[in-house]
């Protein structure tokens, strides 16, 4: 299961006039990052489900869901 964290901001990925260039709203960018921590992903998309899916994806069978920074509005 994904813990969400809600947090201020977090960069854009999207500009939003792309949003006219793809009203289905299939549009999602990612920003992989190699931290000295481990490897953070950043998303963004029109539908918060299609992030979330990718996010679970990164995990294996079994393990616990990712933690997801998501902001309130954006």
């Amino acid at each position: 299961m994904t813990e969400h964290r809600f947090v201020p901001s977090l960069p854009d990925l999207i500009d939003p006039a792309e949003y006219t260039e793809h009203p289905e709203g299939r549009l999602v960018r990612l920003r992989i990052t190699v931290t000295e921590t481990g490897v953070e992903v950043l998303g963004d998309g029109m539908r918060p489900e299609q992030i979330e899916a990718v996010l679970a994806s990164l995990n294996g069978p079994g393990e616990e869901g990712p933690e997801m920074e998501q902001m309130l509005c954006g």
